[in-house]
């Protein structure tokens, strides 16, 4: 049996740094393009990215806007991980996330990272 291809991209960053916050949105969808699974996790303050209407006003000069690469991906088959632990932090509700959005914590997340290819941290 061919070992799955995934990659899992840890993203840390949200408005603040808009490159940051969407380039990994860029390579995860050409991954899914190419037939390669692709996990976004959002930790840190990347977590306000998931919340709704926020990625709306994330745009990186040259790069379709954070919303677009954020529909996107969730259109493509990609999986939006969520910090539990990071959105309790910063007062974000579960219910403010928006569709697609998967809460995880440290067991979750580590079994992603053991089971991909490779992982790359935004």
């Amino acid at each position: 049996m061919a070992e799955e291809e995934k990659v899992v991209y840890v993203v840390t960053h949200a408005a603040e740094e808009p490159e940051r916050a969407s380039i990994p949105f860029v390579l995860a969808n050409a991954a899914l393009v190419m037939d390669v699974k692709a996990v976004i996790l959002l930790h840190v303050d990347a977590v306000f990215l998931a919340k709704k209407g926020y990625a709306e006003h994330v745009q990186a000069s040259g790069l379709d806007p954070l919303s677009k690469l954020l529909s996107d991906f969730l259109e493509l088959g990609g999986r939006l991980l969520v910090c539990v632990p990071c959105i309790k932090s910063r007062n974000i509700d579960e219910s403010d996330l928006i569709e697609g959005a998967e809460l995880t914590a440290a067991a979750k997340i580590t079994q992603e990272l053991l089971t991909a290819k490779v992982h790359l941290v935004y």
